[in-house]
């Protein structure tokens, strides 16, 4: 369990680079959603509209949005994890066929954030059917003026397509629990706190490296070579 933690932390912390490419353009929500009024009817978010900015003076919503978004994870985590069990314990898929699934996934993540493949868009877009349910309660934490608002909208935003999400969860399946589902998850968030804490406060050296193209094809390289290596791992615990 705790390899598979560590393994959730080191994709988090290596694909974390991708969200600030898919969310630069939304680090003021926070910031506009306490100022300025929205138009009344059902409000989706969108990528204009969520990580919270320095000029916010206002760390508690800052740090209760990831929370939020995390406990989404941890949940969503929990969730996939049992299903894993059930697949496993019911209909006899085995764990190792499933890790092995998990690890091609890492390495379909790796060729996704270095824009060599993108086969995990249509995995996103499946995501796509749910999200157009969940994205109108957006409306009830909008303004962001509380501390309940903004973990409600991090609880929200978790559940937003994401290949780099969705690969992860790939992971929790193969869990075999939904203790330790969650706890992947858990791990995932956590990783990817670095990264979208100092978007948030608007470290931008930090950003500045994140967002460098030879620094993210660095770590899409070394996401591949980790699902290279879980594959072998995984094959040897199949045969």
């Amino acid at each position: 369990m705790l390899t598979d933690l560590l393994s959730a932390f080191i994709v988090g912390l290596l694909g974390s680079g991708h969200c600030l490419a898919m969310c630069g353009g939304i680090t003021t929500m926070l910031t506009s959603a306490t100022e300025k009024p929205q138009q009344q009817g059902d409000i989706a978010i969108t990528e204009q509209q969520t990580y919270p900015t320095k000029s916010s003076n206002n760390t508690s919503l800052i740090f209760s949005y990831h929370i939020g978004r995390i406990a989404s994870y941890t949940l969503i985590g929990a969730i996939v994890g049992f299903s894993g069990s059930l697949a496993a314990k019911s209909i006899g898929v085995p764990l190792g066929g499933l890790r092995m699934v998990a690890a091609i996934f890492l390495i379909l993540l790796g060729l996704y954030l270095g824009q060599w493949l993108m086969w995990l868009n249509r995995v996103e877009a499946l995501g796509k059917y749910l999200w157009r349910y969940l994205s109108p309660l957006a409306k009830y934490v909008i303004p962001v003026n509380s501390t309940k608002k903004a973990l409600g909208l991090g609880a929200l935003w978790g559940w937003l397509p994401c290949g780099l999400v969705y690969s992860t969860l790939t992971w929790s399946l193969a869990s075999g629990s939904s203790l330790t589902g969650a706890g992947i998850m858990l791990f995932f968030g956590l990783g990817t706190l670095p990264a979208l804490i100092a978007l948030s406060l608007g470290i931008n050296s930090f950003k500045s490296l994140l967002l460098n193209a030879n620094f993210k094809k660095t770590m899409a390289i070394s996401l591949i070579l980790y699902g290279c290596y879980s594959l072998t791992v995984a094959y040897q615990l199949m045969f």
